[in-house]
């Protein structure tokens, strides 16, 4: 009989690792060790279970590189002795840490599941539990020896998502994420149902390759009306600024001024890549389409397609941390290494 699968639950912080005292009211940090005591329904799950926690877990909004190292590394050391991981992450900047993670782990085989929670684990209307309990299950899923999920994920309120497609869009409903661009992988109701052809494909004959160097020489900066040249000229003067994500209008249109195309073409000459990203939640970028992004395209500016911002800005600590060559970037960038863009 073969062994149950070991799944490794990595606690970061945020709120589905709280439990209230309800002497105080205030909310503390839960004891990982003690899970299967706070929630029996772990022992009906087929899998053994350890878990791993930051010595002192954050608030997601203090999330950083470092940290996503951090996970990176627990992964890493754990990879050949589990057959699943499962990452406990505050709601606020988990899309931002799944798809970085899903750069960071080349060759990934073996799920790597993010959940969280909007209330506490010990509160009485809790998300947490279902939340907890689904991802490893989702994280344990085998057939034929062989995980069934090979990707990083993002599990909320019923649904699996590939993570570096994951938005939050919302900040006080159970049902926090949404990925407008790309269909679930799994969905749970009374049955866990996979979707499997909406899987990533993994070759399985590569070893896994950790990538540790983020470069974090970086900027986003959304378009609105009434944005000043100075503003985008300060922007671009950001000393060693390597990248920047233009959040543009709809299907990635911009303001046609001169003193707009001049700003773009000096950094452009200068080396700093300029990426374009739709400010909408749903859709993407369609160089071209308008003459309102005809001067983008003419000047060459990768285009974003249908990436979400935080998959665009995390590609690019990524690809500017793997020292990816001027020449090659834009090509680079605008193919999918993931499943991040269509």
């Amino acid at each position: 009989m073969k062994n149950e699968p070991k799944i490794l639950l990595i606690y970061t912080g945020g709120t589905i690792g709280m439990v209230k005292d309800y002497k105080s009211g205030s909310l503390k940090a839960f004891n990982f060790n003690k899970l299967l005591k706070n929630i029996p329904e772990l022992n009906q799950l087929n899998c053994d279970i350890d878990t791993v926690s930051f010595i002192d877990p954050i608030d997601s909004s203090n999330m950083n590189v470092a940290y996503w190292v951090e996970i990176a590394s627990l992964i890493e050391v754990h990879y050949e002795s589990h057959d699943g991981f499962v990452v406990l992450h505050g709601s606020d900047t988990m899309s931002y840490s799944a798809s970085a993670l899903s750069y960071m782990l080349e060759n990934l085989s073996k799920p790597v599941i993010f959940t969280g929670s909007q209330l506490p684990i010990g509160d009485l209307r809790t998300d947490a539990k279902e939340n907890l309990i689904t991802s490893i299950q989702i994280a344990a899923l085998q057939e034929k020896g062989r995980p069934v999920i090979r990707e990083v994920g993002l599990y909320f309120e019923y649904k699996l998502y590939r993570a570096n497609r994951t938005t939050k869009i919302n900040a006080e409903h159970f049902e926090a994420f949404q990925s407008l661009n790309y269909p679930p992988l799994a969905e749970s109701g009374v049955h866990l149902k996979v979707y499997k052809e909406n899987l990533l494909t993994v070759r399985r004959s590569k070893k896994l390759v950790v990538h540790k160097n983020m470069c974090k020489d970086v900027a986003i900066l959304k378009l609105f009306p009434g944005l000043g040249e100075q503003v985008l000229e300060q922007v671009l003067a950001i000393p060693d600024l390597k990248a920047l994500i233009l959040e543009t209008y709809g299907a990635g249109n911009a303001p046609t001024e001169e003193w707009l195309v001049s700003q773009l073409k000096k950094a452009t000459k200068k080396g700093i890549h300029i990426v374009n990203v739709t400010q909408c939640s749903g859709g993407g970028v369609l160089m071209g389409q308008y003459e309102t992004s005809e001067h983008l395209k003419k000047m060459q500016i990768i285009n974003g397609k249908d990436i979400t911002t935080e998959a665009a800005i995390t590609k690019l600590m990524y690809l500017l941390g793997a020292g990816i060559s001027q020449k090659l970037f834009k090509s680079v960038f605008e193919t999918s290494l993931r499943g991040e863009m269509s």
